[in-house]
């Protein structure tokens, strides 16, 4: 098949679902899943990034932070799709269990949601800041920061890994891998064959993975300098204090944290790109397992599907309406 040399100029990127992989185009974003039943079904819609609609939003670092709610907007209901599609084929081992009101359903949702973010807080903001604190480290603001921000990544390390134990939790791991695959298939100009997609490896340097090393590691150096200002003026920081004014900072970080990985992704071969990306693609060897063909298969449509490319060549396929 013959490709454009135009395509590789076209980022396309997504992310894991339950047995499924959601893909990001220009225009589109595309949901590809595979049904107990093995049919597939496809969740499409049009998608203007407001970095496109608003200069203001399209401002360099300005641009990072909008991008990122954006998708974890995008990211949240697309896994809630997902889990929807995945419970109706739960249901249908499960004939005998009671139906759930849509009151609790929404209920349970939102607990989850509070429990996550709670225990997000919890594991990687309140306790390395308190850790530090009582390491007696709050008035060498960079000792402070360098150290609680090791604490950070440690705990983010081993959460990744912990979770990654869990069976559902390596399936999306599988899916993560195709979607990388897939992504470097079409950047190369391969033909998207399974055979072709399948030699390529899954750790890829634009991936959301990287990007948290990138807030990670960025967040250090930042959040030294602005506390050595502020206890300069105003004496050392509480924990509390700290976090307050270190939160209203995170669009500022995660906006130089996009920035600098856009940057890294138009200059990968460089020698200090390799570095700063090489933690990202390291803890990658986690976050992303190698996939089966049929894996690869619902990326590749979800890719595709985004793209606007032919979808004639698969059959048992249903788009799935709003």
């Amino acid at each position: 098949m013959k490709k454009e040399s135009k395509k590789k100029q076209i980022q396309i990127g997504g992310q894991a679902v339950i047995e499924g992989v959601m893909m990001r185009g220009p225009q589109f974003l595309a949901t590809a899943i595979r049904r107990e039943d093995k049919s597939i079904e496809i969740k499409k819609q049009k998608f203007l990034s407001k970095t496109k609609q608003n200069k203001f939003f399209g401002f360099p670092v300005v641009r990072g932070f909008v991008s990122l709610i954006e998708m974890l907007i995008i990211g949240f209901k697309t896994l809630t799709f997902s889990a929807s599609r995945a419970e109706l084929d739960w249901e249908k081992k499960e004939k005998d269990k009671k139906e759930k009101s849509k009151s609790r359903e929404k209920i349970e949702e939102i607990f989850s949601y509070l429990f996550a973010f709670g225990l997000a807080f919890v594991l990687f903001a309140f306790l390395p800041y308190q850790i530090a604190e009582w390491m007696k480290l709050a008035k060498e603001n960079i000792y402070f920061n360098l150290f609680a921000g090791l604490i950070r990544i440690l705990f983010f390390v081993i959460y990744v890994w912990a979770i990654s134990l869990m069976k559902d939790v390596r399936r999306i791991f599988q899916y993560h891998g195709a979607e990388h695959k897939s992504v470097y298939a079409y950047e190369n100009n391969c033909d998207l064959s399974i055979e072709n997609i399948q030699k390529f490896k899954t750790p890829h340097p634009r991936c959301g993975t990287s990007f948290m090393f990138f807030v990670l590691l960025i967040s250090i150096l930042i959040f030294s300098i602005v506390d050595t200002v502020f206890a300069y003026f105003f004496g050392a920081p509480s924990v509390i204090l700290r976090l307050g004014y270190h939160f209203l900072m995170l669009p500022f970080i995660s906006g130089i944290s996009y920035e600098v990985l856009k940057l890294s992704g138009k200059n990968i071969n460089h020698p200090l790109v390799k570095i700063m990306t090489a933690p990202g693609l390291a803890l990658q060897r986690i976050t992303t397992q190698p996939p089966n063909d049929e894996q690869i298969e619902i990326a590749v449509i979800a890719m595709k599907c985004a793209l606007e490319m032919e979808l004639s060549e698969y059959q048992n396929i249903k788009f799935i309406e709003d």
